[in-house]
């Protein structure tokens, strides 16, 4: 029984000083450090790739809540959760000012929400504006200041050739320098003095 452990021992110990031999070899260390620094590139790799697709899935996840918000969003404010007070209608946005001021005032205030002093270019647009106005009266885009009697839009389009909602007698200048239109009763249009105080519409295009 001695006798066998005594050669188990002595092989155990001829393995070992066969692998310190093994080590002592520059080859071998290099194998090793190749094989070992392969591994590693392999599980970064891996380790990236499953990085990279988790990014990808939570990235679609948020741009699906982004979009599943922004289509609630739009259902309840159409003109943007931060432009409550502005109405929309027919793909435009509409502000309906709470004070009064003259016409050239009101210009710049709108322009200063980056939109313009209202268009009323057709029926449905005028029947939008008359209800919501219900006879007080609001500066609407429209003026003669440039040429007496030619009537256009502040965007430059002329009135006389599109549709027009002018009271009965009306543009006529009565108190001479009449050259700024407001819907007043019935939404109907008049001409007066720019200085005048009315309250005011904005409009700009709907947010996409």
């Amino acid at each position: 029984m001695d006798k066998e452990r005594l050669y188990d021992e002595l092989r155990i110990f001829k393995d070992r000083h066969f692998l310190q031999q093994k080590l002592k070899s520059p080859l071998t260390v290099y194998v090793l450090l190749a094989l070992s620094y392969l591994l590693i590139t392999i599980l970064f790799a891996v380790a990236l790739s499953r990085v990279s697709v988790l990014s990808s899935q939570l990235n679609e996840m948020r741009k699906e809540l982004k979009r599943n918000h922004s289509s609630e969003d739009f259902k309840l404010f159409p003109c943007g959760p931060e432009a409550r007070e502005w109405e929309y209608f027919s793909g435009k946005c509409y502000y309906f000012s709470l004070r009064m001021t003259s016409w050239q005032r009101a210009k710049v205030l709108c322009e200063e929400k980056h939109s313009h002093l209202a268009i009323v270019n057709s029926h449905a647009k005028q029947n939008f504006i008359m209800y919501r106005t219900r006879d007080k009266r609001f500066w609407i885009g429209l003026s003669d200041q440039n040429a007496e009697g030619v009537w256009k839009w502040i965007d430059g389009s002329d009135s006389t050739t599109g549709f027009t909602y002018w009271k009965e007698g009306e543009p006529n200048d009565s108190n001479q320098n009449e050259d700024c239109a407001h819907v007043w009763t019935y939404g109907e249009w008049n001409d007066v003095h720019c200085t005048y105080e009315c309250y005011y519409i904005c409009e700009k295009p709907a947010p996409l």
